[in-house]
């Protein structure tokens, strides 16, 4: 792996449809509400939550290094930190300059939705931080897909159709909540390849703790989670849309619990999850602005 590569790979593109789908979802919640849509508000909100994504995953690599938790065992990508090719300053240094910048960024939606959304933002960067890093790092005590539904469901869809509508409702909450157990189920596929590794290095997962056909049990849950949450969110609106997630719930729900899946099966498992995420979202706001 070069040093390039490395850095490519710290960043984790294939889990970023996560943080960008929650802001789509709630841009198409406002379209679908009939409000009309400032865009420029919206691609703010896309922005910060994509950069506050990469600071979280640069702050995992980063601490999970430090916490002797990434080694060369591992079943998933390799890390840059942990196999020598980037230096823990260098990422260290990363981390709190992405989120610095997310931080400047998010305060421009101040001048669209008040004071109160300088505490909200600082939350956010906190739990950023605090998902790997901290005295009790969430990663490492069976909160991660709790987090996930917090930070990549509730947070970014009900704050981003407050500064795009400026007022907020049950539905969005709900929509929140739907988005976010879709999120979970990317980090528990995560979470499921690298239960031998996190085992081994005492990293208390959730899935550590229920095991692969528990982790699979709970994919399961989540998918239909989602899709009971997208239909009651907004109804005809969502159209067929939530028969994805149920779909997937079931069908690669069916594929962990068989187990023997090689790392690289996962990563795509995984990768598939959060893309289906981010393609429903998209179809979702497409059919309510086109």
């Amino acid at each position: 792996m070069t040093r390039k590569q490395a850095w490519i790979e710290a960043v984790r593109l294939r889990t970023l449809p996560v943080s960008a789908a929650g802001v789509i979802a709630a841009t198409g919640m406002a379209a679908a509400c009939e409000y009309e849509i400032p865009w420029i508000w919206a691609a703010i909100c896309l922005i910060f939550a994509i950069l506050a994504q990469i600071a979280s995953n640069f702050a995992n690599e980063y601490f999970d290094f430090r916490a002797g938790i990434d080694g060369n065992d591992r079943r998933g990508p390799q890390r840059g930190v942990a196999n020598g090719i980037i230096a823990p300053r260098s990422m260290l240094i990363a981390t709190l300059t992405t989120l610095a910048l997310a931080c400047t960024i998010g305060l421009l939606t101040v001048t669209r939705g008040g004071l109160w959304l300088i505490p909200a933002g600082a939350g956010i960067a906190l739990g950023a931080l605090a998902y790997s890093a901290g005295p009790y790092p969430l990663s490492r005590h069976c909160l991660g897909e709790l987090a996930v539904i917090i930070f990549y469901g509730l947070v970014p869809v009900c704050l981003t159709f407050y500064i795009l509508t400026l007022t907020l409702h049950w539905s969005v909450l709900l929509c929140g909540f739907g988005v976010g157990c879709w999120g979970a189920m990317v980090i528990l596929v995560n979470n499921y390849r690298d239960i031998a590794s996190d085992s081994a290095t005492g990293k208390r997962t959730l899935s550590t703790v229920i095991g692969p056909q528990g982790s699979a049990m709970l994919y399961l849950a989540l998918g239909q989670f989602t899709a009971a949450s997208l239909w009651i969110s907004g109804g005809a609106a969502w159209g067929a849309l939530p028969l994805l997630p149920a779909a997937l719930g079931f069908a690669i729900g069916a594929v962990l619990n068989r187990g023997r899946l090689s790392g690289t099966q996962c990563t795509r498992i995984l990768a598939v999850t959060a893309l289906s995420l981010l393609l429903t979202a998209l179809i979702f706001l497409l059919l309510h602005t086109l």
